[in-house]
């Protein structure tokens, strides 16, 4: 029994000692930032100011350091404060030190940041991409106090809320090109298809002129997703108005509603192949391609970072 009593004793006095330690080193830094602060500003008030402390505390802690050193730093003769030789002397190694501790916070940011913390994932509505899935997968693996939502919207949205930090990483579809001002990375870029049903006019016909897809009923996607905005764009620029008959946020919707002889279904090249008793029509005039990307806002976050690498395999790109 005195022998269990006794190690609590020394386990406690351990962690005082490691405490006060701590401590110490935590005041020796900040003394260290104040002797800096004096020295760029020339005056004690100003510096006070600038590490928000007052100007007696800053004095304070700056004659404590000079106590501890065993030699004066400035010169406080003057209306400025300036170096003294040790005090011009002491400087660079003040520096040096302040950033290699700045360097230590840093990581051990590194390393709790893939310990815990949130990342919001977006992805454009009715779009199943089993590489995502995958990259989140393995990423919960590797980091399972990561907490990941995931949510769907249309793609407009979903760059708006990757913009205001709200958040993460988003795949979204877009026309053209990935949005501008975010970190991206391209998947799929191809052309749109108009899909014709049996017994259409267009079916049967390996291509056509985006005329002649605008003289029929389409049913599309709705605005917002990229293969919409890839035909309303190139419908504008061509001053062609479509008519859409109807419009689904899923493409096997879009499907069905061509099937039953309701318009034709405007879709991507890839989505095409997986109807194949609907006769994918290429408009050889559209030119410009249905992106699909993974976009990610300016956060230099680890757990960020580490989600876009496993996307980044997932997808098989290369590390950007």
């Amino acid at each position: 029994m005195e022998r269990s009593h006794r190690r609590p004793r020394r386990h406690q006095k351990s962690n005082r000692s490691f405490f006060s330690y701590l401590e110490s080193v935590i005041v020796e830094l900040r003394q260290l930032e104040y002797l800096v602060a004096v020295a760029e500003e020339a005056n004690f008030t100003r510096a006070a100011e600038r590490v928000h402390i007052s100007q007696s505390g800053i004095s304070a802690q700056i004659r404590e350091l000079e106590r501890q050193l065993g030699a004066t730093l400035f010169d406080r003769s003057g209306r400025t404060a300036t170096l003294t030789v040790a005090g011009e002397a002491a400087l660079p190694h003040a520096r040096a030190a302040l950033a290699a501790a700045e360097r230590v916070r840093q990581a051990v940011d590194q390393v709790t940041g893939l310990l815990r913390g949130r990342l919001v994932v977006g992805m454009v509505t009715a779009c199943t991409v089993e590489p995502l899935f995958e990259a989140l997968a393995a990423f919960h693996r590797a980091h399972p106090g990561i907490d990941i939502e995931l949510f769907e919207d249309n793609s407009d949205r979903l760059v708006d809320r990757v913009r205001d930090g709200s958040a993460d990483l988003a795949l979204v579809a877009a026309a053209g090109a990935a949005p501008t001002g975010l970190d991206s990375a391209t998947i799929v870029s191809e052309p749109i298809v108009a899909l014709a049903p049996p017994g259409h006019p267009l079916a049967g016909r390996r291509r056509a002129r985006l005329a002649d897809v605008c003289r029929h009923p389409i049913v599309s996607l709705p605005p917002g997703t990229g293969i919409r905005a890839v035909l309303d764009q190139a419908c504008a620029a061509e001053g062609l108005p479509p008519d859409i008959a109807l419009q689904a946020s899923a493409p096997d919707a879009v499907v069905d509603l061509a099937r039953r002889g309701l318009g034709l279904a405007i879709l991507s090249a890839s989505m095409a192949t997986s109807y194949p008793d609907l006769d994918a029509v290429t408009i050889g005039d559209v030119r410009i391609p249905a992106v699909l990307a993974l976009v990610w806002g300016s956060s230099d976050g680890p757990a960020l970072a580490e989600l876009v690498r496993h996307a980044r395999k997932s997808f098989g790109l290369a590390d950007g």
